[in-house]
C-alpha cells in the first residue's frame, strides 16, 4: 500500500536503500506495468530525485527499463534473479517423494541440487538414517570442480558427454577424503538440465561395487523426476 503524506518523506529517509528499492519495485503490477517518477514518488513517500536515482541504478542492472514515454517498467533482469527460484519450485515438489524413496532404498543421504550459473545449491535433502552419514544444510553452495553435482552442471553447460560411459558423475573423495558423492542430471520437458540428484555417502561404505549400485539408484531417481517434469 502507498504511504500516506504524513509518513512520506520522513519515513522514506529513515528506511534503508533496500527497503526503498523494494517499495519502488512493488509499485509495478499487472494493471500498472508502466510508471513514471512522479507517479512512484508519492506512492513510496520519497522525493522524486531519490526515486529517479534508484530507478537509474535498477536500469543499469536490467531490473527496470525505460520506455519511450520516459516511464519505467520491470525489465528482464528481474527474471534472471528469480529464475533459479522459479525453476526450483516445481523441481522440489516433483523430487521430494522420489528422494525419500531413494534414501529408503540406499540408506544414504539424498539431495536435490540446482545451478545458479556458478554454484550448485542444495534445495532439498533427505538424510541417511545411519549414525554415520554426510549431510549439508539447505542452501549450501558448491563450486569445486570435483563435486559430483558441479560436474553434472558443468558438463551440461559445455554440452559434453561423459567419457567414462557412466550415466552419473562421481566424486570419489576428490573434495573430502571421507566422502563419496554421486550425481545424475534431471531434465525438464525441453531436455534442459534443471537439477541434479545427489547421493552422499561415507567413503568407508562405498567400494567400487557399492558405487555402481548407488549410481544406478541415483540415475533411476533422476529419470523418475525428469518424467514428472515432462522430460524423457
Amino acid at each position: 500500500m502507498p504511504r500516506t503524506s504524513s509518513n512520506s518523506e520522513s519515513t522514506g529517509r529513515g528506511a534503508s536503500v533496500i527497503e526503498n528499492t523494494v517499495a519502488i519495485l512493488r509499485c509495478f503490477s499487472p494493471d500498472r506495468q508502466e510508471l513514471g517518477v512522479t507517479e512512484i514518488a508519492p506512492r513510496v513517500g520519497l522525493h522524486k530525485s531519490t526515486v529517479s536515482r534508484i530507478l537509474a541504478s535498477l536500469e543499469q542492472e536490467g531490473i527496470v527499463e525505460q520506455v519511450p514515454s520516459k516511464q519505467y517498467r520491470l525489465g528482464l533482469g528481474i527474471i534472471a534473479i528469480a529464475g533459479p527460484l522459479l525453476a526450483d519450485l516445481d523441481v522440489r515438489r516433483a523430487a521430494y517423494p522420489i528422494l525419500q524413496a531413494l534414501t529408503r532404498a540406499t540408506s544414504e543421504t539424498s539431495a536435490l541440487m540446482v545451478w545458479d550459473g556458478a554454484e550448485a545449491i542444495t534445495v532439498e535433502q533427505i538424510p541417511s538414517p545411519q549414525p554415520v552419514k554426510h549431510t549439508s544444510s539447505l542452501g549450501s553452495r558448491y563450486r569445486t570442480d570435483g563435486s559430483a553435482s558441479v560436474k553434472v552442471f558443468l558438463e551440461a553447460a559445455d554440452g559434453e558427454e561423459r567419457t567414462d560411459g557412466a550415466a552419473y558423475a562421481l566424486n570419489d573423495a576428490e573434495t573430502s577424503p571421507n566422502e563419496v558423492g554421486i550425481a545424475a542430471s534431471v531434465r525438464d520437458h525441453r531436455g534442459a538440465v534443471v537439477a541434479a540428484v545427489l547421493i552422499a555417502a561415507p567413503k568407508f561404505r562405498t567400494d567400487a561395487k557399492r558405487v555402481a549400485e548407488l549410481g544406478d539408484h541415483c540415475v533411476q531417481a533422476a529419470q523418475r523426476i525428469s518424467q514428472r517434469l515432462g522430460g524423457r
